[in-house]
């Protein structure tokens, strides 16, 4: 998963909540992320949206900022 590879070579430690076919958790992703896909991924308790959102971020430069925030 990109995702993954992205946070791994940033050296950024991740908790990764797999859904699968779990409805309940299904749910409670969309209800706090807005997002209906897969992955969701969460920096500090924000949403930011999936892989392409996160890989965005991090062309622009703001990946690593949003990294280092205090929580």
């Amino acid at each position: 998963m990109s995702a993954r590879r992205l946070l791994k070579k940033k050296q950024v430690e991740f908790t990764e909540i797999l859904i699968g076919s779990n409805r309940a958790l299904w749910q409670e992703m969309e209800q706090k992320s807005g997002g209906t896909t897969v992955p969701q991924i969460f920096i500090n308790g924000q949403p930011i949206g999936g892989y392409d959102e996160m890989a965005a971020l991090n062309r622009d430069g703001r990946l690593d900022t949003l990294l280092n925030e205090e929580q």
